[in-house]
C-alpha cells in the first residue's frame, strides 16, 4: 500500500494549497474522504511561477510501479504535424482545471487520493 506523508510546507504555502483545496472543492472536482478509510495515498505539490501565480499538482510518481508498460509506440511529432497540415479544422479548446475533467474508472479514485495539512481528498 502506497502512504506518503504530506510535504512540509511554509505558512504561505499552506495558504496557497488551502486557496486551491476550497476552489476544488466548491467546483465538485475533488471530495474530502474520511480519516478512517484505508487509503493508498500520495502527497500535492504547488508549484508557483515568476509571476506569483500557482498550481496544485499530485505527485504521482510512485504509481509508475503500478502501471502496465504501454504497448503502442508513442506518436512522432513530425507524423502528426503531417496529418494536422491535411485537416480542414483545428480545434483548440482550453478548459478550466482542464485535467480534473478527465473521467476516472471508480476501481481507480483511490490511486488519485492525495494529502495534504488540511486532510485526505480524491
Amino acid at each position: 500500500m502506497l502512504r506518503i506523508p504530506p510535504y512540509p510546507a511554509s505558512l504561505e504555502t499552506r495558504k496557497d494549497i488551502e486557496k486551491h483545496i476550497n476552489e476544488l472543492l466548491d467546483m465538485d472536482v475533488i471530495r474530502n474522504i474520511g480519516h478512517n478509510e484505508i487509503v493508498e495515498i500520495t502527497t500535492c505539490v504547488l508549484i508557483t511561477w515568476n509571476d506569483g501565480k500557482s498550481r496544485l499538482y499530485g505527485d504521482f510518481r510512485a504509481l509508475n510501479s503500478y502501471k502496465k508498460a504501454d504497448s503502442y509506440p508513442i506518436p512522432r511529432l513530425p507524423h502528426a504535424l503531417d496529418k494536422l497540415a491535411k485537416s480542414k479544422y483545428i480545434a483548440n479548446m482550453d478548459c478550466m482545471k482542464g485535467f480534473h475533467q478527465n473521467g476516472v474508472k471508480p476501481n481507480s479514485m483511490k490511486l488519485l487520493r492525495t494529502i495534504c495539512h488540511m486532510g485526505k481528498y480524491e
